[in-house]
């Protein structure tokens, strides 16, 4: 019996062994094809979305997105749930194109320049390419705008007025016979020369690319709805990195932890004292090394200036010295803690020597975070100014030295939370009384008194921006103070003129 069983189990293994290896093959088959068509599908399925921006694939991703917001709730430091607004419907347009831009200069001048180029995006029914920011300047910073700005936050939270992209499609490739015109567009431009000059170009290229983005849209005369976009991308849609509003926000609660604060814009730093020519106080082998640093530069055009005429003009920053007397005039003690929002001063220590005297409570960044703190943002220099804009925007009371672009839009900012405390100094007048002080020739109360005076209207307070005809360059920024996003409703008719804060 045992010799028949073992006969059998034989003739069936012989005829059970050829079938196993066809059918494992046959499901191995079937699982390869079955991978490879569900594949091709999500590849074309990806490619249409991209390229049509189907309206049947934008309706299921805003439902999912709204399903998982309302699903996946936040939560707050205190633990409390917190549910995220569903996205704005994306707006429904037929797009003329793709406009891809370069922004130039530091953080502030390149945030200033993406807010116009969403406004213009929008006035010409553009697809916006997420911007490109600038890395040959001075600073040689090589962030991009997601080492900055939360590119998802960006692209959401003005879904319902612009499409925007992280990159042109392949379609409209060199190797599919588009070509992209590179061109800046005129400076101070309004709403007319780009429905006349610039959008006819899209006929012929699909994609434009602007090249420089610096004042590229005028201050005035643009329509209210243009003007609130412009703000709405600046105070809402340009958010920070994670990163950087954490640590940001880390250094704000060590700052109101020791007590009020004031942030002083102190831009004497290397470049500008070299791009504005600015000496004072320098030894002459100083002076000269400025000098040759402006002349390395042929983008900085003007070449011989006279120090001390620029300064008489009132054209240059305050020097750590000169800030040290204006700021005990205007009633500052010692014990005031001051916040130094600028990057390295000039000869550092020796030259803040005479301020830290007058106000030891002096810090910077560097002194009240760790060196971990701050190891990612090394060699990043709009990473550590967008550190700095934050502290300022966040101060007691924020005075900028010079009026640059960071001084600018700082001001904006605090006047669109709720006009803080800006004291905009009258360089000019200063210097005739600082010379004069320091000359023997005006007593200390004197001085101080002067200084106090001139600057009682120089604290901000609401305005309407100063409009000059056919001079733009001399008009009010509007990003320092855009009151058309400040008024109640439109109406901004009970504003007063600009004396008080626009003659810097």
């Amino acid at each position: 019996m045992e010799v028949k069983s073992e006969g059998i189990q034989l003739r069936c293994d012989k005829l059970q062994s050829p079938v196993i290896p066809r059918t494992r093959l046959r499901i191995w088959f079937i699982r390869v094809c079955s991978s490879i068509v569900i594949w091709t599908c999500l590849v074309q399925l990806v490619t249409v979305s991209e390229l049509w921006q189907s309206h049947f694939i934008s309706g299921i991703t805003s439902s999912i997105s709204r399903i998982t917001q309302v699903q996946l709730p936040l939560r707050s430091d205190d633990g409390v749930a917190v549910v995220l607004p569903p996205l704005a419907p994306a707006r429904n347009y037929t797009s003329n194109g793709f406009l891809r831009v370069s922004c130039n200069g530091g953080l502030n001048q390149m945030r200033a320049a993406i807010c116009d180029m969403v406004t213009v995006a929008r006035l010409l029914n553009l697809t916006l390419v997420v911007p490109e920011l600038d890395k040959t300047s001075f600073w040689a910073d090589p962030s991009n705008f997601e080492d900055i700005f939360n590119v998802k936050h960006f692209i959401d939270s003005l879904r319902d007025e612009v499409r925007i992209v992280k990159r042109v499609p392949k379609k409209f490739s060199r190797k599919e016979g588009y070509s992209t015109l590179a061109m800046p567009p005129v400076s101070w431009s309004n709403e007319k020369y780009y429905l006349e000059q610039i959008l006819p170009l899209f006929g012929k290229h699909k994609v434009l690319h602007f090249n420089r983005t610096d004042t590229r849209l005028t201050n005035n005369g643009l329509p209210l709805d243009l003007q609130k976009l412009r703000c709405r991308v600046n105070y809402q849609a340009l958010k920070f990195t994670s990163e950087i509003e954490n640590l940001g926000q880390k250094l704000i609660q060590i700052l109101q932890g020791n007590g009020p604060f004031v942030a002083l814009h102190l831009r004497y730093e290397m470049d500008m004292l070299a791009f504005s020519g600015c000496t004072q106080g320098c030894t002459d082998n100083e002076a000269e090394e400025l000098k040759q640093m402006r002349y390395a530069f042929p983008w900085w055009r003007e070449k011989e200036i006279v120090s001390k005429e620029r300064r008489s003009q009132g054209l240059c920053p305050l020097t750590p010295e000169e800030a040290a007397l204006v700021l005990r005039a205007l009633g500052f003690g010692r014990e005031t803690q001051i916040y130094i929002a600028a990057g390295e001063i000039y000869n550092g220590e020796r030259r803040l020597a005479e301020l830290r005297a007058a106000f030891p409570r002096i810090v910077k960044k560097e002194t009240l975070l760790t060196r971990d703190d701050l190891q990612q943002f090394q060699n990043h220099s709009s990473q550590m100014a967008a550190l700095d804009f934050m502290v300022s925007a966040a101060s007691n009371t924020f005075i900028p030295t010079f009026d640059g672009n960071m001084a600018k839009l700082v001001e904006g900012h605090r006047r669109y939370s709720g006009f803080k405390k800006t004291i905009l100094l009258d360089r000019r007048k200063l210097v005739e009384l600082l010379d004069m002080h320091q000359n023997r020739t005006l007593a200390w109360n004197e001085f101080a008194d002067a200084v106090r005076q001139f600057h009682e209207s120089r604290i901000v307070r609401p305005t309407r921006r100063r409009v000059i005809l056919d001079k733009p360059k001399e008009e009010d920024y509007f990003y320092a103070n855009p009151h058309e996003c400040l008024c109640e409703e439109t109406n901004c008719d009970d504003l007063p003129g600009p004396r008080n804060s626009s003659d810097v």
